[in-house]
């Protein structure tokens, strides 16, 4: 039987999705828009996230009409160490989502509120633990792009609706909705605009029916891990699936994964804090993994699921010294030089623990 409710999540988030596209459509190239979208919505999560952490701790010791976001940003200052050894960021109240989206309209500048408000929420983590969680988070939204507008009043203008677009979506809690509306939110730019780009949406995303399959099956009699690993992870759906499968406290070390892409590493990243993923449960690299493996001397993986690219091109022969690579240098052989999807699978076995279980889709 269709589950009514998670259908009417997805179709209510892709209207308004559509809403915002409508809206701005002739002014912001789709493949752009995606970016803006996304981390425009991640902005407002962590917003909300720090805010509702605030929030609660404070009610709980008896304050019961307290509010983070209407907190002086003097006052909030004498928390901002505790903050960023707790959530591994730091928001101030004047920067948070809701109350920049309250000034836009007559923010004359908000295309330079919103780059210092990014630049903020990534300095806030320098010199800590989650530096690089956090560095270049932000990359992909260019407020002072020509792309939004020939003139500052026409970026702004654009960022207004934005704001207001992303705004009024009906979120709630992501953790308590029944779809997964970042992953859906981003699987449906995709499939807006990935074609019109020139790009295939698969190159970007796992489609989350088969992320679920796949990792169902990894996880298979498995009730607790050291980790899980995805080599090419992309935005991060099948690391996401296995915490949710598994429970991410059932995952003792955390979830790594490594991706080329810097988009897809960025947004694999975000995603982690979307869906409440510590910054210290999570090791995201960015570096092509079968030249440059990021985790190599880490313990091996009880579970590792991946869909890596299919038959891309890689270095293979051309390279004398992968033959020695203790990954490949068992078989004798390297992958051939337009099969690297099939040297994704050596690298994976190799760094499989003796009682883990892979779980990698390849296209026939």
């Amino acid at each position: 039987m269709p589950d009514n409710k998670k259908e009417q999540e997805r179709e209510e988030l892709h209207r308004a999705i559509w809403a915002i596209a409508d809206d701005l459509r002739g002014s912001v190239d789709g493949w752009d828009f995606k970016s803006y979208v996304l981390g425009i919505m991640f902005y407002r999560y962590i917003s909300e996230n720090l805010t509702n952490y605030i929030n609660a701790d404070e009610i709980a010791a008896g304050n019961a009409d307290f509010d983070y976001a209407k907190l002086s940003d003097e006052e909030a200052e004498q928390a901002r160490d505790d903050l960023v050894q707790t959530k591994g960021f730091f928001i101030l109240p004047s920067e948070l989502f809701v109350n920049v989206r309250a000034r836009a309209p007559q923010d004359d500048n908000l295309n330079m509120t919103m780059e210092a408000v990014f630049r903020h929420i990534e300095d806030s983590a320098k010199g800590t633990e989650s530096e690089d969680d956090f560095a270049g988070l932000f990359d992909d939204i260019d407020v002072n792009s020509n792309k939004l507008g020939a003139t500052v009043p026409k970026r702004n203008a654009m960022l207004v609706k934005l704001l207001d677009g992303i705004g009024a979506m009906k979120l709630g809690e992501y953790k308590e909705n029944t779809i997964d509306a970042f992953g859906d939110a981003y699987e449906y730019l995709m499939s807006m605009y990935a074609s019109n780009a020139g790009k295939s949406g698969g190159e970007f995303f796992t489609p989350q029916e088969v992320s679920e399959l796949l990792t169902r099956l990894a996880v298979v009699g498995k009730t607790e891990v050291n980790k899980v690993y995805d080599p090419a992870c992309g935005s991060g759906s099948l690391l996401l699936k296995a915490a949710k499968i598994l429970g991410k406290e059932n995952v003792r070390q955390g979830f790594f994964g490594q991706e080329i892409n810097l988009t897809t590493y960025n947004l694999c990243r975000i995603n982690m804090f979307l869906h409440d993923i510590d910054f210290d449960k999570f090791n995201i690299a960015h570096e092509d993994t079968l030249i440059s493996p990021q985790h190599w001397d880490e313990e091996p993986f009880e579970v590792i699921v991946s869909n890596p690219p299919y038959s891309i091109k890689w270095e293979g022969d051309d390279n004398p010294v992968l033959i020695n690579d203790p990954r490949f240098s068992p078989a004798g052989v390297l992958a051939p030089k337009s099969k690297a999807d099939l040297a994704f699978i050596m690298h994976s076995l190799a760094w499989l623990a003796t009682n883990g279980t892979a779980g990698i889709f390849l296209l026939p």
